[in-house]
């Protein structure tokens, strides 16, 4: 019996200094990969890196954010979703004499775009201007996101920036950083800008009109008329440095993506631009550029590739537009 009950706690000990081994063996194995992780800095962020080397591999702008949000060569940024893709930030610098970069991200919501904001006010708190690219997600009545978003790659506590970074997809990307700062890539382009792509640019004629006939909304999307995204835009302006000139910008959009006259949908249409002028007003150095709304341009079908996304003359105008209002306020 003796004999049996030590061969069990042989066996226990056993098992048990496995089990100590392959938690320590884990818990170095974790160790020495955050340690690689935030030594290449994969993404820029400038956080635990060993090398100041600035800029990414080509890369979507979801990632790449994190670096050009910090690039110290920009005094100004332009934020929004692909109905802002167009504009250009070296156009625009031309016309104003700022030195903006691109943190338009397609496919987000304000949610998405406020801890953008928030990032490159962080690296950048004095701007010279940013421009804010408003559309129909501002009008919801919540803040949430649609599409997949890295938000711990944003997060302010370095912890949780290490935690989320433990992840197979930010492993992946070392060999394209240390490709980048060892001159054997190329990185992205610095200002962000990036064209539609060409699924958007060749859609086919017969889609493009069944896309522009579809008739004009009459329910409203927010009928309570509650608008967060006002609400969190006031307190981020307020924060601002007084120098900071701000643009919100409606971006064009074709005329059946217009509310209905007279329909409740052109009642919190009406409501939710009212409220981010409100906003505006509230603010020195601030104004409001509409190009949302029933003009000349935006019943032209050659000036569009959908109801929401413009042609490059039309950008031309509304970026033109934008330019003299930020040149304005530098007066």
């Amino acid at each position: 019996m003796s004999s049996s009950i030590s061969s069990s706690d042989a066996a226990d000990r056993r098992w048990r200094g496995f089990a100590v081994a392959f938690a320590a063996t884990a818990v170095l194995l974790f160790a020495a990969l955050a340690g690689v992780l935030a030594a290449v800095d994969p993404f820029d962020t400038g956080r635990f890196a060993l090398t100041a080397r600035a800029g990414v591999p080509e890369q979507g702008p979801r990632t790449a954010d994190a670096s050009r949000g910090r690039d110290p060569r920009f005094d100004s940024a332009i934020f929004g979703n692909s109905h802002m893709q167009l504009i250009r930030p070296e156009t625009l610098n031309a016309q104003t004499g700022l030195d903006a970069v691109s943190m338009i991200v397609p496919g987000t919501y304000p949610k998405e775009q406020f801890v953008l904001i928030d990032w490159f006010l962080r690296h950048h708190p004095r701007p010279a201007a940013i421009v804010i690219g408003l559309d129909v997600s501002w009008c919801f009545d919540a803040l949430y996101n649609v599409e997949p978003f890295p938000f711990w790659l944003y997060e302010k506590s370095p912890l949780a920036y290490l935690g989320g970074m433990m992840r197979y997809s930010a492993l992946e990307r070392i060999p394209g950083r240390l490709a980048l700062l060892f001159g054997s890539a190329k990185p992205a382009r610095a200002d962000g800008y990036r064209d539609y792509d060409d699924e958007l640019r060749t859609v086919d004629p017969g889609v493009l009109r069944q896309q522009l006939a579809k008739e004009r909304p009459t329910a409203s999307i927010n009928p309570r008329n509650l608008f967060p995204a006002a609400d969190r835009l006031k307190v981020v302006l307020a924060a601002l440095s007084p120098s900071t000139a701000v643009v919100l910008a409606w971006p064009p959009v074709y005329i059946t993506a217009l509310p209905q006259r007279g329909s409740e949908a052109e009642a919190t249409m009406r409501a939710c631009h009212g409220a981010f002028s409100a906003v505006a007003a509230q603010r020195p150095r601030t104004t409001i550029v509409d190009w949302a709304e029933d003009r000349p341009e935006t019943l032209l079908a050659e000036n569009f590739f959908d109801q929401t996304h413009y042609r490059d003359n039309l950008a031309e105008a509304f970026q033109k537009d934008i330019a003299s209002a930020l040149s304005r306020m530098k007066e």
